[in-house]
Formats: structure tokens, C-alpha cells, sequence
């Protein structure tokens, strides 16, 4: 995932990049061909895949074995003490907004070849998430009229990024809805699913 980030963001490969030595060089060249040719290459949205390629780029782990893995231990190294954030580029006046992590990712990979801390990379990280979700939240706001927000999604499981972000949002004047009776993950989604379901079978 932090190689394929990296090449949407057009940042080299360079062997000087964690995520970079830790690949071996078939595997850099296989992959490089299927992100040129589109072959098995399938495109993702998903913040789980760009936690797990931050936590890589900031030489935290680069594989896992188990769910959330990545996230959890890049989560537990966040540093208090940290300054700066990057930032995701959020663009369009409304729906659909357009959120590219690429200049996140580039400024990412910019601190690892300068052997930047890990719980500094991963400080700077969650703060542009929170960044991005109240300036994404705010754009709702002025062209939809929108002042109430829902926190779900398994990136909410990350209790650095929920509690951050649900302060921030009613420091502006919103109202947020988290949950508590049902994961914000995919076992959510899977309940939702059966609900669903069950309202399609009974009308």
C-alpha cells in the first residue's frame, strides 16, 4: 500500500524510504507493471489502506497479521510532544468533494528521508485526519446547510482521532453523533446490512 501511495503521489522509489528497503526488488517491479497497466489493480478510497501505508512509510510495520494492526501501533507512537501536521489536498465547492492524500503522502515520505521520528510522522498524520474531517465537515456546512455529524467508519475506532475530531467539530458549532451501542467498523455495516435486508424481505 505505501509503494502504490507513493506512485499516485509521483514520489520515486528510492531505497533511502522504509517502505522502499523493505520490498525486494522483484517485488518492486511486479508491482510497477501492474500499477502502470492498471493489471489486478484495483482502485481504493479506503482510510485503513492509508493508515497501513503511513505506518510503512513511517518505518512502523510493513506488514500484519492481524486486522487494524498497522493503525493500532502507529496510534500508540503519536507523540504529544510533536509540532506541525500535514495536510490533505480537499478540493470542489460541493458534492463530490475530492479528498487526495497525495501531498500528505509526499510530506510524509519527505520526514522518513530525514529520519523523522516515527511518533512524530505518526502525530503529524492524525492531525491532518482530524484537519481534513472538520474543513470537509465546514464545506457541508456552507453549501448544504448540514450541522450535524456522524463519526463512523473503523478509522473512529482510533480513540486519538474520534475524541480530537468531536471536540473540534463543537468548538465550531456542530453537533456530533458517535456510537455506542453498535462498532463503528465493519461489524456496523454488517448489522445495517441485515437490517436492510430484513426490510426488503418484509415489504
Amino acid at each position: 500500500m505505501a509503494l502504490a501511495h507513493l506512485w499516485a503521489a509521483n514520489v520515486a522509489w528510492r531505497e533511502d524510504l522504509p517502505s522502499v528497503a523493505a520490498a525486494e526488488p522483484v517485488e518492486r517491479g511486479a508491482l510497477l507493471v501492474q500499477l502502470q497497466r492498471g493489471l489486478n489493480s484495483v482502485p481504493t478510497s479506503s482510510m485503513g489502506r492509508l493508515f497501513d501505508a503511513v505506518s510503512s512509510l513511517a518505518g512502523v510495520r510493513h506488514a500484519i497479521t492481524y486486522e487494524a494492526q498497522a493503525a493500532i501501533e502507529l496510534e500508540a507512537l503519536v507523540s504529544g510532544d510533536a509540532e506541525g501536521s500535514y495536510r490533505f489536498s480537499v478540493s470542489g465547492d460541493a458534492e463530490p468533494l475530492r479528498i487526495d492524500a497525495g501531498p500528505l503522502v509526499a510530506a510524509i515520505a519527505a520526514d522518513a528521508r530525514i529520519a523523522t521520528p516515527p511518533g512524530v510522522v505518526a502525530a503529524r498524520f492524525h492531525r491532518a485526519v482530524v484537519a481534513m474531517i472538520v474543513e470537509v465537515a465546514e464545506r457541508l456546512r456552507q453549501h448544504h446547510g448540514i450541522t450535524t455529524v456522524g463519526l463512523t467508519g473503523g478509522v473512529f475506532q482510533n480513540v486519538t482521532i474520534a475524541s480530537a475530531a468531536r471536540r473540534r467539530l463543537e468548538a465550531q458549532g456542530f453537533t456530533v453523533a458517535t456510537h455506542h451501542r453498535v462498532p463503528p467498523n465493519d461489524g456496523g455495516l454488517a448489522l445495517g446490512q441485515a437490517v436492510v435486508a430484513a426490510q426488503i424481505q418484509g415489504g
